[in-house]
Formats: C-alpha cells, structure tokens, sequence
C-alpha cells in the first residue's frame, strides 16, 4: 500500500525500528487510530508534485515527494462476554485524493478455554508486521485481502498466526479468471541471539490464472538491538517467491478485475460494454532490504539498501529481469525541542531486459514544527524543498507521467501536514 498506518495490532511490530510508536486514542471505551497526510503542492510547470519513482518497491522516497492528500481512520471496540472470553470488531475506512475506500473490516473473538491468548478473526484485516518508513513500504505484509485466521497462539516461546485468504476484497472482487487462493502461516519473537529476534512467514498461492501459475514464498525478516553500538538497530529482510505469491506474504500480480463502461453509439443508443480482465503474469523474484534506525540525542535517522530481482513468468513478459536497487536515507536534528530541520537523499536506478539503465536521484531540505524533537515523534508539519533528476532512460520510461515531453528534472515545493495515531 501506498500509505502509512500506526494501529493499534501494527504498533508492536512497528518498535522494532521506531524510538517511540503511536497508541491509539480510547474515546467512550472506542479505539481511535489512524493516518493522514496533506497540505500546499507545488511544482514545475507541467511536472507531477509528487510520487516520483522508477516503480520499485523500495525506490519511492517520500519525504517532499507524496504530492496527495488523504486519510485513513481506525474505528475498533471490544466487548466483554465474561469467563475471560472477547469479541471485538474493527472498521477502517479511507479517503486518498476523493477516492473513498475500505481498508479494514472485521470481527474477532478471543479468550477459549483451551487457547485464552489466540485471537480469530474473520474479515478483511491488514496484518502488516514491518516496514522501512522513509520509502513507504511495508516489506512484510500479509493482510488487505478477505479471509479469515488466528493470531498470538505461544508455542514455547515463539508466537504462531495462520490465515486463509481469497483474491477479494470489500471494494474489489477479484476477475473470475484468478479464483485465487491463499495460505500464509507467521511465526514470530524467535531468539536467535542476544538482543536479535527473527519473524518468519509462508505464502502458499493457488488459482486459476490467464498467466503464470501457482505459487510459494518465504519472508525471513531479522532485528538487532544495539546494532555495533548502543541504541542502533537494524533489520534485515531476506524474500524469496515465485508464481503469484508476493515478496511481503500477499498476492503478486493478480489478473485487474473486468469492468463495464456505457458508450453512446449513433441516434443516442446507449450501450453497456463489458471490458475484460486485464492478465498480469507471475514472476519469479528475490530481494533483500537492510535498514538502520537511531536516535542519539537530537540525532536521528532511517536509511535504506535495497536490491530486487524479479523475472516474469508467463504471458508476453515471460523471462523478461527487472532489476531495482535504492540507497538512501533521512535524518533528523531536533534545533528545538518543537523544531527539527530533516533532509532525505535518494539513489535508485531500475535495468530492464533489452533496456537502458534507468536512474533516477532525489534530495530534500525541509524544517518541521513537531510536538517532539525525535524522529519518529508526530505531528510533523514541513515546509519543503526538494530536487529530482533522472536519466533519458527514465524519461522514455516514464513518458506518460514525470518524464514527459522528455523532462529529466524537476523542482518541488510544499508544506504537508502528517499525523499517526
């Protein structure tokens, strides 16, 4: 997904790169959560005010560059049936650019005799475990689909969730050629050395595909406390899939759902046509994504060293590489304990078979007003400068958006508001 989210079931996972993570807000016995972003875009004349990226998941570094606005607002209660035992129930809608949509919603249950600390769900629920904030990526992820499954079941000192999935979701009802179906099981808090714990998932894909075929993946995603000195951490992921598994534990590459449109042919007749499902191939692909997190004082900073592999496989792109590679990072120095002045530099460059090397840079200054000095401390509102340039190979790429008319540069500026809760 493209946004960011600190809810209330994310904010655990979410400690293990941020100083201090968001709470939701308990109002009359509701939990409140929630994301949102906004505020003044402006750009060179003719150029996009945002989302400059060469397409690769790690490649979109979003500090001066989201160019939209939206939110998204986390409606949760549980309810108490005695014996130990809960219910609960959970609502997420969403507005991005007057696109309103629903990310969450779903009941659970909790408290059984014979497991008191398991909660089953059933829904369409977001799962995210782990991203890397400064490129807007969770890298393990295995919600955002219709399904149902458990989660905090403790084997020794390991904590096990399962899930069944379909390719639907409340807005979306997956094309009939897919039929997809999906398997993930996530074993998490595995000791496996001081101050160092891995989180492991599985995705198994079946469906009925117009390209590609099944498919499998595997995530290992580890995290290191006191990273070489104390107070850095670090975390490492290491993905592997193929078919139309995903990287993160989700789908890849589902066939776009068919669609209707009307058209007025001669004398007014008004005709319905239906349009078919768009098919998207599967692909086979690798990645790894080291990051480091810290705050040292009024110091602090998330970076970013990525590289993807990924082949196609099945329909007109079959054996067709794309490789994606992104350095960076944001830092952060608190002037005052409400002022802080970031900057946020960008490297990514993406090669296509029979391709020229795309590259694509990005910086950006901005001075913040916060309720806090630290990094990770929001309400956070910039006023920002930032530069993109990119090579003729980017251009031609992505002629239909920034690179058009044979741009390679341009210029933004803004002031947006960001706010987690």
């Amino acid at each position: 997904m493209k946004t960011q989210k600190r809810t209330c079931q994310a904010a655990a996972a979410a400690l293990t790169l941020c100083a201090a993570s968001a709470q939701a807000v308990e109002i009359a016995g509701i939990d409140f959560s929630g994301y949102t972003r906004g505020g003044f875009y402006s750009s060179s004349a003719g150029a996009p005010r945002g989302g400059y990226s060469l397409g690769g998941d790690a490649q979109k570094f979003r500090l001066g560059n989201e160019g939209d606005h939206g939110i998204e607002l986390g409606i949760a209660k549980t309810f108490d049936v005695g014996g130990g035992q809960k219910m609960g129930i959970g609502y997420m809608p969403a507005v991005w650019n007057g696109t309103t949509s629903t990310v969450e919603a779903y009941g659970t249950f909790s408290g059984l005799s014979f497991a008191p600390e398991v909660v089953f769900w059933g829904g369409q629920r977001r799962l995210r475990i782990q991203d890397v904030h400064i490129v807007d990526k969770f890298f393990a992820d295995y919600g955002d689909n219709l399904g149902a499954g458990f989660t905090g079941l403790k084997v020794g000192a390991v904590t096990v969730g399962a899930a069944l999935f379909s390719g639907d979701s409340f807005d979306n009802k997956g094309a009939n050629p897919n039929r997809a179906r999906r398997f993930n099981l996530d074993v998490g808090d595995i000791a496996t050395n001081p101050g160092g714990d891995l989180h492991v998932t599985l995705t198994a894909v079946q469906g009925d595909f117009a390209y590609g075929g099944n498919g499998a993946g595997l995530s290992l995603v580890h995290n290191q406390k006191d990273f070489l000195v104390a107070g850095l951490k670090h975390a490492l992921f290491v993905q592997t899939a193929n078919g139309h598994a995903g990287l993160n534990g989700q789908f890849s590459g589902l066939d776009a759902p068919g669609s209707t449109s009307l058209v007025v042919g001669d004398g007014g007749v008004v005709t319905q046509v239906t349009n078919p499902a768009v098919p998207n191939p599967g692909q086979k692909s690798w990645r790894l994504v080291d990051s480091l997190n810290w705050q040292s004082g009024r110091f602090g900073g998330q970076t970013v060293l990525a590289y993807q592999h990924a082949t196609a496989e099945g329909g007109p792109t079959d054996g067709v590489v794309t490789k994606d590679t992104s350095l960076g990072g944001r830092v952060s120095y608190a002037v005052t304990g409400n002022l802080k002045m970031l900057a946020e530099l960008g490297v990514t460059s993406r090669s296509v078979t029979g391709q020229a090397t795309q590259r694509l840079n990005k910086l950006t200054i901005a001075p913040a007003l916060s309720l806090g000095g630290d990094f990770w401390t929001r309400p956070e509102l910039r006023l920002y400068a930032t530069r993109v340039t990119w090579n003729d190979a980017a251009a031609t790429a992505q002629s239909t958006s920034f690179g058009a008319g044979g741009r390679t540069s341009s210029t933004l500026f803004g002031v947006q508001l960001e706010a987690w809760w």
